[in-house]
């Protein structure tokens, strides 16, 4: 069973792996914008924190101390400790050489909806998951290691304007991946032993490269350029609404400023910047509600955002 096993799981990463996503295949092309390379970046980084909390909630399912004491490694290398910055500090490093600033990247604040909603529900799968579907969902791995290597060559070949030391983080990973993927590989073969425990680790697998897949989804949102639908105009004045040929919605609080930003010339993101520059003493919590903001006018058809 479990070379059956270990085929279909590979086999999973061959055709759902997000290698394959657009966005993934354009940045590996060298074919994204120095933007679309910083929003990719700022947005990763959630992700990248999400992971030792998933780590850690892996290690609470576990009775077997060797298989602590070998899990916890992982939080090591994305945390860091006495002997290595971690994975979290050389993405922060991977940020800076990208232009970006340390402290804004690290704050989270800029995070788009769709990603920040993919990375939580990586951390709420394994949360409600057994130990097995954890640790089986964690077999992109598998994958990883050479991809990342191929990563860090695209980004020297095209992105030559990012210095050497911000891949550091993929470097890193061109060795650790493929350790914790062997890892994680033997314990998912050792314990699936009848198949509907086979199943479920192929389904958490199947979830893994799904919620990767959104994450990216989330960050080419934040790319797109959100205008007023055909036939909606925005009134302005003490009472702001949208009025379209069907309906009018009054439109409360920073509403009309982050319309009038949706003019079709900034992407998501540069209208939360945008509204934050108009409103600099807003709460930290400004940009996510401009990006919720934009969600639910898309969903009410007042805004468009082509792709």
């Amino acid at each position: 069973m479990s070379a059956g096993l270990e085929a279909r799981l590979r086999g999973i990463l061959a055709e759902r792996y997000h290698d394959r996503h657009p966005f993934n295949l354009r940045l590996h092309g060298g074919d994204c914008e120095p933007d679309e390379v910083r929003r990719w970046v700022r947005n990763r980084y959630y992700y990248q924190t999400r992971i030792p909390i998933k780590d850690g909630v892996i290690l609470t399912k576990s009775e077997d101390r060797a298989f602590r004491r070998g899990w916890i490694r992982r939080i090591h290398d994305h945390d860091g400790d006495d002997r290595n910055q971690g994975g979290l500090e050389l993405w922060l490093q991977l940020a800076v050489a990208c232009g970006l600033d340390r402290d804004e990247t690290a704050s989270l604040r800029q995070v788009l909806p769709g990603v920040r909603r993919a990375c939580d529900s990586y951390v709420t799968f394994v949360e409600s998951h057994d130990l097995l579907e954890s640790v089986a969902s964690s077999l992109t791995e598998l994958a990883a290691g050479a991809y990342l290597g191929h990563r860090a060559e695209a980004f020297r070949k095209y992105y030559d304007w990012i210095a050497e030391d911000g891949l550091d983080y993929f470097l890193s990973r061109t060795h650790q991946a493929p350790r914790d993927a062997e890892e994680g590989l033997a314990f998912v073969l050792e314990h699936a032993d009848t198949t509907e425990r086979e199943e479920r680790c192929v389904a958490a697998l199947e979830k893994k490269c799904s919620i990767l897949w959104q994450l990216l989804d989330g960050v080419e949102w934040g790319g797109r350029r959100p205008q007023l639908a055909n036939g909606v105009r925005l009134r302005t004045g003490d009472e702001p609404m949208v009025v379209s040929p069907e309906r009018a919605i009054r439109i409360g609080g920073s509403g009309a400023s982050i319309l009038e930003a949706c003019d079709g010339s900034r992407c998501v993101d540069e209208v939360a910047v945008s509204v934050r520059e108009a409103f600099p003493d807003a709460p930290n919590g400004l940009e996510s509600d401009v990006y919720a903001f934009i969600e639910e006018m898309e969903r009410a058809h007042v805004l468009e955002l082509p792709e």
